[in-house]
């Protein structure tokens, strides 16, 4: 039997949450269809919301993650498809296409179209639930007739770099075709609620065992970081324009004591514009899996964001994961981590250099406050990943129950 048909099937564990880390299933069951998903970001570029979730969904039924095509130099090649299977079985879909179709967009859509259809045919996709991030997937997806549309908005992407202008119609689209939206945050969920009638703040969560691992004192330190001083301030994440460059430069001028580790890819900027003072040490890009380590040798982390348009509405996944590590977190005023992390005296907020500097100065005391991990760990364990996904599929259930 095609397992795109819809069956009720008794919740279990997913492989990739740790067991302190699952919320109570006893009442919960799974029945829903074979999920689509439309991504801008790669699955294997960094481990975020998208693969929390959807590597969730894939312990229950199929899941198809379906990147953006992939166009060779090569104009003579025929599109079709490459299959590559991830966690929990996950299948990422590239469609490949010929060099000549990427100035042609209306021919490039409907060529991946095309090969999507050729694949869901192959595989008895017939039954399916669409989960979008990107609002520009809509040249894709409305031609198609899912049983569901989720909008899991997890960012407001037209305001980052390079954003394509027609993004926003497209957006206006996709909220007229969504049964669901879900955001990523509550300042997003407070705009786009006034642009979607069901509209459900779902702010980032926490893998909480997973980085728990960094409060272990025999775990490895990290080949490249092993060397570096004490103190260390450290930033994971992309680098991107969303990283405040400035405040990170006067920073390190500011505190030559002080050792900045900064892990994570650069993206969308130029690397000679990031400040290279001594005591600034640029790791690159890291496996999900070795972030505990990473983070065990910090004394802070931060959150050094810029306070601009491509910020407005981020709510930052790295805000409880520092925290579950153990470290005091000190960051600029991001709405998402203002509160509720800020307004509890869970992390030190703080914009310019002078003031940020000081608030690691505090955030280094911070780190032997027992009362501190005390708070910090009790309201953590309000929260997961595996809740929040939970939670998720019972308002997708019932919004398809509703439909009929």
């Amino acid at each position: 039997m095609p397992l795109s048909t819809l069956a009720e099937v008794p919740a279990r564990a997913a492989s990739t949450a740790p067991a302190a880390d699952q919320a109570d299933s006893n009442s919960f069951t799974y029945s829903l269809p074979d999920l689509v998903c439309f991504a801008h970001l790669h699955w294997d570029f960094v481990w975020q919301r998208p693969q929390h979730l959807l590597s969730r969904f894939a312990q229950y039924g199929r899941v198809f993650y379906v990147e953006d095509a992939f166009f060779h130099a090569d104009d003579l090649i025929e599109p079709h498809m490459e299959v590559k299977e991830r966690q929990n079985g996950v299948k990422v879909l590239v469609v490949h296409l010929p060099g000549r179709l990427r100035g042609d967009e209306a021919a490039a859509d409907q060529a991946q179209v095309e090969v999507l259809k050729q694949f869901f045919t192959d595989n008895e996709v017939t039954t399916y639930a669409f989960w979008i991030y990107t609002p520009m997937a809509m040249s894709r997806a409305r031609h198609f007739q899912p049983v569901l549309t989720v909008y899991d908005c997890m960012d407001e992407l037209a305001q980052f770099k390079f954003a394509p202008p027609e993004l926003r119609q497209r957006e206006q689209e996709l909220f007229e075709k969504a049964d669901l939206v879900f955001t990523g945050g509550q300042r997003l969920y407070e705009a786009k609620r006034e642009q979607h009638a069901d509209a459900h703040a779902f702010p980032s969560s926490i893998d909480k065992q997973h980085f728990g691992q960094a409060r272990n004192n025999k775990l490895a330190e990290p080949a490249d970081q092993a060397s570096i001083a004490h103190p260390r301030i450290g930033f994971f994440g992309v680098v991107d324009e969303r990283l405040d460059i400035e405040l990170l430069g006067q920073l390190a001028t500011n505190h030559p004591e002080w050792q900045f580790v900064i892990i994570g890819p650069v993206v969308k900027i130029d690397p000679a514009s990031l400040p290279h003072n001594a005591n600034i040490h640029y790791l690159g890009g890291k496996d999900y899996q070795e972030l505990p380590a990473y983070l065990r040798g910090w004394d802070v982390a931060t959150l050094l964001f810029a306070r601009n348009e491509s910020t407005e509405f981020i709510s930052p996944t790295k805000t409880p994961e520092y925290l579950a590590a153990g470290r005091p977190v000190v960051s600029t005023s991001i709405r998402d981590v203002v509160r509720p992390y800020g307004d509890l005296n869970l992390v030190q907020i703080a914009d310019d250099p002078r003031e940020f500097g000081q608030a690691i100065a505090r955030a280094l005391e911070q780190g032997k406050d027992a009362s501190w991990r005390t708070r910090t760990d009790d309201y953590l364990a309000t929260i997961s990943w595996d809740l929040t996904w939970q939670n998720m599929v019972q308002l997708m259930q019932t919004r398809l129950a509703a439909k009929g």
